[in-house]
């Protein structure tokens, strides 16, 4: 047994059990070893305590039914959907994706992926784009599904039973050229594009077929449905959650890498002093020179840039 030294402090001196243990003995003393002090297991308790045991019971039993239920539910979930599709077999493992940047800066492209239990969140990848014209969300999704289907053909991950994409007719032929080039016919593929008022319930669906992609109708109940919004929605959320960290991280050195003379270390050092970019641009040209390595001449330099003065 093993464990680390912040986790073995907080071991309580009595762990109360809801039967005897066989091996309560041993099990006492590993206890009382990893913590370095003497740990008791109790089974038989009155009072209080017999109170606190009741309702760890009652609290286990409610989670373990939520949890259940929770699982039947996205069970159902796949199974409706599987009859939406109209497919001769239930989806194991559904992934998404989607694109978000801001007027082309900072593309971030990001897969999630779902199962019959949920979401798989060890399974999410996250891409940054690049080497595209800003905007161009049809290179983008395409440059995503190639990196992520390249990493697959060379063993890393599963292969999913729906691949599902955020967007109409056009991604989906991005995707369908993606599939076609790494030989994966067998895989699914849908498209979701939100409707006129961008309104939940009110996508439209396009199932990808040899014949070209068609749009299919769910009933704005049906659990599918239900499904593909919420795998939807993550994969939104956690390529929005990717754009703004690359925004941020860019914003915070792209004007002092344009500045002539400040080399990486110097920036590093005004980073360091002023703690960001925002109070850097705050300070006067005077407490700008104080800074190790910032002569005067070069800080002139930056307080300008950083200024737009000519």
């Amino acid at each position: 047994m093993y464990l680390a030294d912040d986790k073995a402090a907080n071991i309580p001196p009595e762990l109360i059990v809801s039967e005897s243990l066989p091996d309560s003995p041993q099990l006492q003393s590993a206890l009382s070893f990893v913590a370095e002090k003497k740990i008791r297991l109790g089974d038989r308790v009155r009072g209080h305590r017999a109170k606190w045991l009741e309702l760890a019971r009652t609290n286990a039993q409610e989670t373990l039914q939520s949890r259940l239920a929770s699982k039947q539910s996205m069970l159902n979930r796949f199974t409706s959907l599987q009859a939406n599709l109209s497919l001769d077999f239930t989806p194991e493992r559904i992934e998404c994706f989607d694109i978000s940047h801001t007027g082309g800066e900072g593309t971030v492209g990001s897969c999630v992926v779902f199962d019959q239990n949920g979401p798989i969140k060890s399974d999410y990848r996250r891409f940054n784009v690049a080497g595209i014209t800003p905007g161009d969300d049809y290179a983008a999704m395409e440059q995503v599904l190639d990196r992520r289907f390249t990493r697959l053909s060379k063993g890393e991950g599963k292969i999913p039973s729906v691949l599902l994409i955020d967007g109409g007719k056009g991604q989906l032929t991005q995707a369908k050229k993606i599939l076609e080039k790494h030989q994966l016919p067998e895989i699914v593929l849908v498209g979701i594009a939100k409707g006129i008022s961008r309104r939940a319930g009110q996508e439209t669906l396009f199932l990808s077929s040899e014949r070209g992609s068609r749009e299919i109708a769910m009933k704005t109940e049906s659990p599918g449905l239900h499904l593909l919004q919420q795998i939807r929605d993550e994969a939104h959320r956690f390529a929005i959650t990717g754009h703004r960290q690359r925004r941020s991280r860019a914003r915070r050195v792209s004007n002092l890498e344009s500045i002539p003379g400040l080399g990486p270390k110097r920036r590093r050092e005004l980073l360091t002093h002023f703690g960001g970019q925002q109070a850097i641009i705050k300070a006067s040209e005077e407490a700008i020179g104080k800074v190790d390595g910032i002569s005067k001449k070069l800080a002139e330099i930056i307080y300008a840039e950083l200024h737009n003065i000519d």
